[in-house]
């Protein structure tokens, strides 16, 4: 089910501000003086699109060279045909080679004050063979899938070169998800091996990740072995047959591994993400055009010096973000950037912060959620810390409101920073849409427009280009090197899923806009996936959690405009029988269907707000009228409500909408 893109999330009060200021941004003159990536770029890449992509991969170490840059059979793609190349040691490897070793690659710090690492490419190495050399010890082969179950430690990062290295496919689940969650994750992927910790460390105290796992390799017969590494001391239970610890199987292994070349379409990773029918999707990506990419955009878009530049990457590894541009994007790059394991405010609001002066953090990459958190908690916390080392500032997840955007240029950036905002998403594999820092002029809240080699197009309903300006649903209509090459083991879904709307063009689920100077706006989700701080939860996965509570009979769930994770979840539920007497106007049961709701997908698709009712709003032929729900939910006007089966049913949700609060974690 889609919508029309204009009742997406978006900011058109951002975007009507903007109309009153039109302000724009050029590159700073020393920046664009010495950027990576110049302006003829484009022209290049318009000219000879193949061409530009087979220059950009020839930055990557190939054992055996390609004989075809492109093979497509749409909607399937093969990149770089014949060619073979080893991931983990383009990331790591020949950077020793290169005499980089004693450069550090990764200063990691974990939550709890004081906890630090420092690791070099020569120690990257040295921890990246061990854990390859472990997994062969426990069985995995190249093409058995890995599913890995870790906090933000630098494990995380061996274990995902390590299976790159050997050419296992990795899936990796973020930390927060429930046992359920991973449980249909292993299924689907038939993993053998499961990597995860004790714990982690999260809000100041520490969280198990074990039991989790514990319940799900119960549940699943795939799995021969859970390889555990002790990260809070925490007791576990213990599996003697199946559970074995890092530092017992890992820490003995010789520290050299032979690496073997994979073909440029061996399977890198699934990384599942949601989708309409409620059944999380496994997005299959593989390894030379996703490398090419994610490593030439990562050094285009942040004009990345790896000799003197410190990067850091927000996001959890749990998501593609993490995958692109915290593991294979900067380590292909040769850079050097920050790992943080905890929460923004552990230690003080003003962590981050901390964390920037300590290290010198000259690139930063982070989500507008977090952004406008911290315009909330004040300007003089950032303003306490010296920021004058950054240079680059980046925007991904959603899209970002001009206010926030200036915020973070001025209060961050010092009036100084370029703002590179950034569209993709898990299926592209890497950035599609962004500016360049020395090329392009900016405008606030936008990502102006695709990168170059890129090939995007705004259409209306019917699949036409709406041209120069307007506005419709964005979609890819030339293949690039990291797009997903399916959904594990369902090619059907893979062709429905996004090549059906509109045949012979990728359908992105977004809406977008061109403006008056053909730049580009974003406009968040036209389809039944909410996008909650730059987490994609589906309505219906969030419902059917609702619905199998013993005392729900029914229940409905929208996405909401939220001035600080941009879209929040509301959720509109009736109680079965006799319990609606009981529970009705009760609090407590709303805030049981939050907590059940937490325990059956995880704590991030918590609803912001739940209202008890004893009906939904329906026509008379039974559909819930989610429209309706949601102009409820962001306190607009009811929309039309003459197919209602009872008029009267939206009205009083509407009047208890208006008196009830919402939730806070």
């Amino acid at each position: 089910m889609t919508s029309e893109p204009t009742t997406a999330l978006t900011a058109e009060t951002g975007l009507a501000a903007l109309a009153t200021e039109n302000r724009r941004f050029e590159p700073p003159a020393d920046l664009a003086a010495n950027a990576n990536v110049k302006a003829d770029v484009y022209d290049a890449a318009s000219t000879d699109r193949l061409a530009f992509w087979e220059e950009q991969a020839r930055r990557l170490q190939w054992e055996k060279p390609w004989t075809t840059a492109l093979d497509w059979e749409p909607p399937f793609a093969k990149w770089f045909v014949g060619g073979e190349l080893n991931v983990a040691v383009n990331c790591v490897d020949r950077h020793v080679a290169a005499g980089n070793g004693d450069r550090v690659a990764i200063h990691w710090e974990g939550e709890p004050e004081g906890d630090r690492r420092s690791i070099t490419y020569t120690e990257l190495q040295a921890d990246v063979c061990r854990a390859a050399n472990a997994l062969t010890e426990l069985g995995v082969e190249a093409g058995d899938r890995v599913m890995i179950y870790l906090p933000m430690i630098p494990e995380a990062v061996v274990a995902m070169l390590a299976c790159a290295r050997i050419g296992a496919p990795h899936s990796v689940v973020f930390g927060g998800f429930s046992a359920q969650a991973l449980t249909d994750r292993i299924t689907d992927a038939d993993a053998r091996l499961v990597i995860t910790s004790d714990g982690g460390y999260r809000r100041g105290a520490a969280a198990a990740l074990k039991p989790a796992v514990d319940e799900a390799a119960d549940r699943c017969p795939s799995v021969q072995k859970v390889l555990v590494v002790r990260r809070t001391g925490q007791d576990v239970a213990w599996n003697d047959e199946r559970d074995v610890w890092w530092h017992d199987v890992v820490d003995r292994q010789p520290d050299v591994h032979e690496a073997r070349s994979f073909d440029s379409e061996q399977p890198l990773f699934l990384l599942y993400t949601s989708g309409t029918t409620g059944k999380p999707k496994g997005i299959l990506h593989t390894s030379g055009g996703y490398l090419t990419q994610t490593s030439w955009s990562h050094n285009a878009v942040f004009d990345l010096k790896p000799e003197t530049d410190v990067y850091w990457c927000t996001a959890d590894i749990g998501w593609v973000t993490g995958h692109s541009y915290v593991v294979y994007g900067p380590l292909a790059n040769g850079a050097t950037q920050v790992m943080y394991e905890g929460t923004p405010d552990a230690g003080g609001k003003d962590r981050w912060w901390s964390i920037v002066e300590r290290y010198g953090v000259s690139l930063l990459y982070t989500a507008p959620t977090a952004i406008r958190t911290f315009m909330k908690w004040g300007d003089e916390l950032p303003a306490a810390h010296d920021l004058s080392t950054l240079r680059v500032l980046g925007s991904v997840g959603e899209p970002i409101n001009p206010e926030a955007w200036i915020w973070y240029r001025r209060v961050i950036g010092g009036d100084r920073c370029p703002i590179v905002d950034t569209w993709w998403q898990t299926e592209t594999g890497a950035m599609m849409i962004a500016p360049l820092p020395g090329v392009t002029s900016t405008k606030p809240g936008s990502a102006m427009g695709p990168l170059p080699g890129i090939s995007v197009d705004v259409v209306n309903g019917e699949g036409t280009s709406v041209g120069e300006v307007g506005g419709g649903y964005l979609t890819l209509d030339e293949p690039w090197p990291a797009m997903l090459r399916g959904i594990w083991n369902d090619e059907e879904r893979y062709r429905e899923t996004y090549w059906s709307k509109f045949p012979g063009r990728y359908f992105a689920g977004d809406g977008a806009k061109w403006d008056d100077d053909h730049v580009l706006w974003l406009l968040g989700r036209v389809d039944d996936v909410m996008n909650v701080s730059g987490h994609r939860i589906s309505t219906t996965e969030v419902e059917s959690a609702l619905v199998s509570h013993p005392s729900v009979a029914e229940a409905a769930v929208v996405g909401a405009a939220d001035p600080t994770t941009g879209q929040a979840i509301v959720a509109f539920v009736t109680p079965k029988g006799s319990v609606a007497d009981d529970v009705s106007s009760g609090d407590a049961f709303a805030q049981e269907l939050r907590n059940h709701v937490a325990k059956e997908i995880g704590p991030i698709a918590k609803p912001r707000q739940i209202l008890i009712t004893p009906e939904l709003p329906k026509t008379r032929s039974g559909k819930i009228m989610r429209r309706l729900l949601r102009d409820v939910a962001e306190h607009r006007e009811l929309g039309d409500v003459t197919t209602l089966a009872d008029p009267t049913v939206v009205n009083a949700i509407n009047d208890k909408m208006g008196s009830s609060s919402s939730a806070e974690d």
